[in-house]
């Protein structure tokens, strides 16, 4: 009874047409940032950050604007994963494997509105599990601790980077990075400057919006003028989009066991989409057997990652919203505009502020309906998005981040700051250095840091006081595996070959 209470207040926040606007707004956005090769949700949401500001949005408001892109994102990745065999963004690589073989044999209206079902299931059973576990985990989050929460961001450290990055001591520096740019600023206990070298602009520290527009948007820019100066070409030709009821049966089990593991690998932090869709790709590969076809066009081959990767995505916003720890690249750029407006992730959360979580939860589920109607009929239309070329779309990318952080800041000091960040971004990208860890360093530095301290006070220096509880042993654990883990996992997680082309079948 009280989830249904909680619900009745998210829906009445959800159906404001305001809010509902919103919804509808950023699931059609998110939906063209996914179908562009290359953008993904995080950087669709860090680059609409800015707006979400200079519209001056409540928190509610911009957090259901900002969901919805994230969810739209993951649905628009299929797109060019289907026509072009280019993944919109890494979690939707799994779905090249058998949607271009679809798309070459004829079928890729067939493989469109497949994938598009099976986001629609991935995503709303996601939901439904994020108004289940939830509030369970929030209420266990009640017994951490100091020494749990720095072990709990020992973990998010430790894994974030793991099966995202190719190179675990990459990884490492990525988060050292962002851990040194967090202790710029005034020391929260003496009050000192730390390395701001006697800059004025510096004394309150690194802005982690600024930060993230920059490494996210601006670093997209300067990739999009070195790769894409030309724009883009449709692979294979779009013809009619018919519902193809007999494969949407055939593949109903798929999607529900993607969906089921897709959600597991969300919650776990660092784990994410990409983890999400290929256990969910194997596993039905493993079910099918040898009566499976995957590589050359199996259905089934689209529906399991595809539900695999938007569970993953709901999955991940239930560490966010209950802990304060992200459990994606994305869901950490959502964090830091949590914080920026205010608004403190963990479990007090549901208690403080009831009606943007439960607002939120009603929108998703409001949003992922929008989605699934918005993206089969209109689903030529966002195919046309990947014509638009280059030079159309840098401006606006460009233009966005200027105006919306100088609307926010003020200040041509972060500016500035900001195309530097977009230029550190750019060669850590050169040098596959991942910069999700970086953001997670940022946003989670002096909070890891506090919280080393106040193990430190309460167990009067005793370093052993880090692992007093099971809670903190088994985090510790998790972390130590879960940084390890990928080294060995990793050969795994390669891409397969190519599948056969239509012809060669």
């Amino acid at each position: 009874m009280e989830i249904l209470s909680n619900l009745a207040l998210g829906f009445s926040v959800a159906l404001n047409p305001f809010t509902l606007f919103l919804a509808v707004v950023g699931c059609f956005l998110g939906t063209i940032i996914g179908a562009l090769p290359g953008l993904g949700p995080s950087n669709g949401v860090a680059i609409l950050i800015p707006l979400a500001f200079t519209m001056g949005l409540d928190a509610t408001s911009a957090l259901v604007l900002l969901t919805s892109v994230y969810y739209g994102a993951m649905y628009g990745g299929r797109i060019s994963s289907i026509l072009l065999n280019i993944p919109g963004d890494e979690p939707a690589l799994m779905t090249t494997l058998d949607g271009y073989p679809m798309a070459r044999q004829g079928r890729a209206g067939d493989a469109l509105v497949i994938s598009g079902v099976a986001s629609f299931v991935g995503a709303m059973l996601a939901t439904i599990g994020l108004v289940i576990f939830a509030p369970m985990l929030a209420r266990i989050a009640y017994k951490f601790g100091p020494a749990e929460y720095f072990a709990l961001y020992l973990l998010a450290f430790a894994t974030l980077g793991g099966v995202g990055s190719k190179n675990q001591a990459k990884a490492v520096i990525a988060t050292c990075i962002g851990l040194g740019i967090a202790m710029i600023g005034l020391d929260n206990s003496t009050g000192m400057p730390r390395f701001t070298y006697g800059n004025l602009h510096m004394m309150d520290g690194i802005d982690f919006l600024v930060a993230i527009v920059g490494l996210f948007a601006i670093t997209e820019v300067f990739f999009f003028i070195e790769t894409h100066g030309k724009g883009s070409a449709i692979g294979v030709r779009l013809e009619k989009v018919t519902i193809p009821i007999k494969d949407l049966i055939f593949t109903s089990g798929a999607m529900l066991r993607g969906s089921g593991i897709g959600f597991i690998a969300g919650i776990l932090p660092g784990a994410g989409a990409s983890l999400g869709s290929f256990l969910a790709y194997m596993a039905e590969k493993s079910v099918a057997g040898i009566s499976g076809r995957f590589g050359q066009g199996d259905p089934r081959g689209v529906a399991a990652p595809e539900a695999g990767n938007n569970a993953a995505a709901g999955g991940a916003l239930i560490p966010m919203l209950t802990l304060g720890v992200p459990g994606s690249g994305t869901t950490a750029v959502l964090l830091a505009l949590l914080m920026t407006l205010n608004i403190t992730p963990g479990p007090t959360l549901f208690n403080d502020n009831p009606e943007v979580v439960w607002g939120l939860i009603a929108s998703l589920l409001i949003a992922n309906v929008v989605l699934l109607i918005m993206n089969i009929p209109m689903v030529k239309i966002f195919v046309k998005v990947l014509m638009v070329p280059a030079w159309v779309l840098l401006p606006g990318v460009t233009m966005i981040s200027f105006v919306g952080i100088y609307s926010l800041t003020g200040s041509y000091f972060d500016l500035v700051l900001m195309v530097a960040f977009g230029v550190m971004g750019y060669f850590l990208r050169k040098l596959d250095i991942p910069t999700v860890p970086v953001i997670l360093g940022i946003l989670l530095g002096n909070k890891m840091e506090d919280n080393l301290r106040n193990a430190m006070v309460v167990s009067n220096g005793d370093w052993t006081y880090l692992f007093s509880s099971s809670i903190a042993i088994g985090l510790w654990t998790a972390a130590i595996l879960g940084f390890i883990a990928p080294i060995f996992l990793r050969r795994f997680l390669k891409r397969p070959p190519q599948p056969l082309d239509a012809e060669a079948d």
